[in-house]
């Protein structure tokens, strides 16, 4: 119900872009965002973004990353810049459903950050 893409290697202090798209059952989406997992560590927030636009970042990537939303898609997006070793980590999008309050988890996409 949750297809994310766009996960890959990249070098420190590159670019890459996270896209990922609700389908199915999911049909009226309060908050899209996403998380992830660093080797080791538990799983966190990078992302949110409500259907009004409000956003949130985590502290780690404010200024980095950025988050968007396409509402008629079921879309989100994100834009990641400067990225240090430290972003290496399993991406997870997620949606809320605004009906019920459930929250939806995409399979998880790979970023490495590695010369």
């Amino acid at each position: 119900q949750l297809q994310a893409s766009g996960g890959g290697l990249v070098q420190p202090g590159g670019s890459l872009s996270l896209s990922c798209v609700a389908s199915g059952s999911i049909s009226d989406i309060f908050a899209m965002g996403w998380y992830r997992q660093r080797p080791g560590k538990q799983r966190e927030l990078v992302a949110t973004v409500t259907t009004g636009g409000y956003i949130n970042y985590a502290h780690s990537v404010k200024g980095r990353f950025t988050i968007s939303r396409d509402n008629a898609k079921n879309t989100v997006y994100l834009h990641m810049n400067s990225l240090t070793p430290e972003d290496t980590a399993v991406y997870y999008c997620t949606a809320e459903d605004a009906t019920n309050g459930d929250t939806y988890w995409g399979q998880g996409t790979l970023v490495t950050v590695s010369s």
